[in-house]
């Protein structure tokens, strides 16, 4: 951003300098300035010289009607530079005036995202995918998350700790348990499938969201959204018959981790209705980071039972390959940041704007990542993503789209 501006100032300065400067003002602005202060003495030079031209007149081959038409050109000319310099200056305005701040939340929310499923996936394969340490490397992604918000609490004037009451934290739990659970299943996934399958799966999100609000938190889905979901469930659908590398469970564990992210979705709704927490939290960022920890003290516990009786194993193989150990740390860093970006991100826009964004976000996943890891994309993947991301965009928007369909909140 700083860099940004300093290059808009100094190209100010140089246009300017180069108004001001006597030998380099091309202004037409100031050559009509000009050209009116000189307008007496030419009008009597006129006088003087127009019984002289008269003879000549008749033998040009230009008639006054031309001669006419070519002043009002040159008037055009002149006016046109003026236009011209204010159309810059317009244009530099409206430059300065930009959000790079809206901006770097979308790149960093685009790039963590992206990065954060790459580096996931190279550990994850490392060390031995489905089959290997997956809930380890889950809980660790987190704790890396926890050390970042401990960091930032500790250090000066980076972030307030929040003052939160026990009553408050029994009542994030719910919320806790279900990232826990949805970070965890989405890792498993990932273990087992290719990360396009299992963005795949995880963006028909919206159906679950829908079922379980409706059945369990006496939510009201317009027909518009119902029907919206159509497609969704349809390019999935098609997407799992096409994936040549298809796992159960790749698909089970996406849509679990779909499940639990609708319930938290309700849960952290129902959470900031409570009264008086928003101010002891402090802000967004401390929403999420003691979420963050939660979820790390609930999954410790279930990580060791699945896996525990291998920790020395794991240990010893994080030690001895770099590859696991440096993207486990990159991806939990990552999985935080990309996520509280998202956050400010929703924040700082409207719900279409960051139903659109994170639509776009998914398209960008999917084939960069697939790319990025020689992952296949056949033709009857590519149309079910896209059937499927049309359904996902469609249903975020649908109340916008069709608002005579939208259903009366009970």
């Amino acid at each position: 951003m700083f860099v940004g501006r300093c290059s808009v100032i100094v190209i100010v300065a140089a246009v300017a300098a180069l108004q001001c400067s006597p030998t380099l003002a091309f202004s037409p602005v100031r050559k009509a300035a000009a050209s009116r202060a000189e307008l007496p003495t030419q009008r009597a030079n006129n006088g003087v010289h127009r019984q002289r031209l008269q003879p000549l007149r008749s033998e040009l081959p230009i008639s006054n009607d031309e001669l006419a038409v070519n002043g009002g050109t040159m008037a055009k000319v002149a006016n046109g530079g003026a236009t011209a310099e204010g159309g810059i200056k317009g244009i530099m305005k409206k430059f300065m005036r930009a959000d790079f701040l809206l901006l770097s939340y979308f790149a960093f929310w685009y790039l963590g995202n992206y990065y954060y499923n790459l580096t996931n996936k190279i550990a994850l394969k490392a060390a031995g995918g489905a089959a290997g340490f997956p809930a380890l490397i889950s809980t660790a992604q987190l704790g890396v998350g926890v050390l970042y918000s401990a960091f930032l609490w500790l250090a000066p004037d980076a972030r307030k700790v929040p003052r939160l009451k026990l009553s408050d934290i029994v009542s994030m739990l719910p919320v806790g348990f279900c990232m826990a659970f949805a970070h965890g299943a989405s890792v498993l996934a990932l273990s087992a499938g290719t990360v396009s399958f299992g963005q795949i799966v995880k963006a028909c999100e919206p159906a679950f969201a829908a079922v379980i609000g409706v059945s369990l938190y006496s939510k009201t889905v317009s027909t518009a959204r119902w029907v919206a979901l159509i497609p969704v469930i349809l390019g999935v659908v098609i997407a799992s018959v096409s994936e040549l590398s298809f796992s159960w469970v790749a698909l089970i564990s996406a849509c679990t981790a779909n499940t639990f992210a609708a319930f938290k979705a309700n849960e952290n709704k129902r959470l900031m209705d409570t009264e008086g927490i928003r101010d002891r939290l402090g802000s967004v960022g401390n929403q999420f980071a003691v979420t963050t920890l939660l979820s790390f003290l609930i999954s410790v516990p279930f990580a060791l039972a699945k896996e525990g009786g291998r920790i020395g194993e794991f240990i010893e193989l994080a030690k001895t390959n770099p590859v696991i150990m440096n993207n486990m740390l990159s991806s939990g860093l990552l999985f935080y940041l990309y996520n509280e970006m998202a956050t400010l991100t929703i924040k700082k826009t409207g719900a279409v704007t960051a139903s659109v964004a994170n639509t776009a976000k998914r398209v960008i996943v999917i084939i960069g990542v697939a790319i990025a890891l020689n992952e296949p994309l056949s033709t009857p993947k590519l149309v079910g993503s896209a059937i499927c991301i049309a359904g996902v965009l469609l249903y975020s928007n649908a109340d916008t789209l069709f608002p005579g369909k939208k259903a009366k909140a009970t």
